[in-house]
């Protein structure tokens, strides 16, 4: 097999692993054990807590003394084990803890795959930035395949969603094992601070006001994303309850219609460079902070009927919701930060995106939703839910628009995208 398929297929097991239970576990929560709301959002919790300190960890053992491609195979074979026990738990604490120590084995996984594709593809003499993000692609692409098998297999709403992502960690494990040697590089000096070691350096950054401002702004997007993921397909299976939706395709195939916001991500990403080029970081920012709007506003309003087409909108501004603030986001890091602390710089937009926006999104999220728009017998109020962060999101962007100040220019944009 060539270098570039076999990257290809770890990119696709990467996020296939992902894909198989995170739209839908959900469903598992409220549906087949019936727990409660405000725990669920402890669930998605974990993500967030586990990208705050795991990839700068494993960065540093990669770096320093264990080859990446074994250290992920290692990851992911734990990673597997833990989801494969999931199914064994009866109660809503140890499901958390469960959980937890698998995305501290998965989520470094992610940043170590693109470590391990970049460090291969230079060692072959291939040009990373044209041949990488096809590779890419296909991790969106296992994704989605992922969420397919997951729903068209009836597992949508039962355990066996974790032995599927469990099977496939544990071969993507193994296979990590066949890969090209990734050696420790020692690029770290033997002098370096602790502070260093753990580019902690970077935090400095927040003495800058507009890089400050930055990182705040990924954080309460970083909260936004989380809310899709935690709710989406649960909110497409609870028209169920809805007699005359019931035997919707919406409900029977919710997570196929929460697919096409993965699909619709992979074909905004081919139009970021138009529009960084034409309208500039600040303004591709404040269009992702507006279509985060109109996905919470489209899903408030939607129904499988009549309004279905809300629904199929709203998955589609999602593409442009969750890539243009990402790349965005990287290309303003990339060109505002000293090369010295840039790679810790990007680091931290990481971890104020996925860790404590995924904290913050999934503890307060998972409150309010228990506390104020669930009733007695557990039914939420789907509209208000959605309306709630329409608005939560329209604040963001307003305060965003008037407070961060960035002059568009487009040589340097050029620049770093190629």
């Amino acid at each position: 097999m060539g270098i570039k398929f076999r990257l290809t297929l770890m990119s696709f097991l990467q996020f296939f692993v992902w894909g198989a239970w995170l739209i839908t576990i959900a469903n598992y929560w409220f549906g087949t054990k019936q727990w409660g709301g405000a725990e669920f959002g402890a669930i998605f919790s974990t993500l967030g807590l586990s990208s705050i300190f795991m990839p700068a960890l494993t960065g540093i053992i990669a770096d320093r003394w264990v080859n990446a491609e074994k250290l992920y195979g290692i990851l992911h074979v734990l990673g597997g084990l833990a989801l494969a026990y999931i199914p064994m738990v009866t109660d809503p604490t140890t499901f958390f803890w469960v959980i937890f120590i698998a995305m501290i084995f998965y989520m470094p996984t992610i940043s170590l795959s693109n470590s391990i594709a970049y460090t291969i593809l230079k060692n072959n003499q291939f040009d990373v930035v044209k041949v990488f993000p096809p590779i890419r692609v296909w991790g969106t692409v296992g994704f989605i395949v992922a969420m397919w098998i997951t729903n068209l297999t009836g597992n949508k709403a039962s355990a066996n969603q974790f032995y599927i992502a469990a099977i496939a960690a544990v071969a993507l494990g193994i296979y990590a094992f066949s890969l090209p040697k990734c050696p420790p590089q020692k690029l770290t000096k033997k002098d370096a601070s602790l502070v260093e070691s753990l580019g902690l350096d970077a935090f400095k950054l927040f003495g800058t006001y507009k890089v400050a401002l930055f990182f705040i702004f990924s954080m309460f997007l970083g909260g936004a994303l989380q809310l899709t993921n935690m709710y989406g397909d649960v909110f497409l299976s609870d028209f169920e309850k809805v007699p005359e939706y019931a035997d919707s395709f919406v409900v029977k195939y919710s997570t196929i219609i929460m697919s096409i916001s993965q699909i619709s991500e992979t074909l905004f990403i081919l139009a970021i460079p138009f529009f960084l080029k034409r309208f500039g970081i600040k303004m591709v920012m404040l269009f992702s902070m507006l279509a985060w709007v109109l996905r919470f506003g489209f899903f408030a309003y939607g129904d499988p009927q009549e309004g279905l087409w809300m629904i199929i909108v709203s998955c589609i501004v999602y593409g442009m919701a969750f890539d243009f603030f990402n790349i965005s986001g990287s290309l303003f890091v990339e060109t505002t930060t000293d090369s010295k602390i840039r790679s810790s710089a990007q680091g931290l937009f990481m971890m104020m995106t996925n860790g404590f926006g995924a904290v913050l999104g999934s503890f307060v999220s998972g409150y309010v939703i228990a506390k104020y728009f669930t009733d007695a017998n557990g039914t939420k109020d789907w509209h208000n839910i959605w309306l709630s962060f329409a608005v939560y999101a329209l604040i963001v962007a307003v305060a965003f628009a008037v407070l961060f100040k960035h002059k568009h220019n487009p040589e340097e944009v050029e620049n770093v995208m190629h």
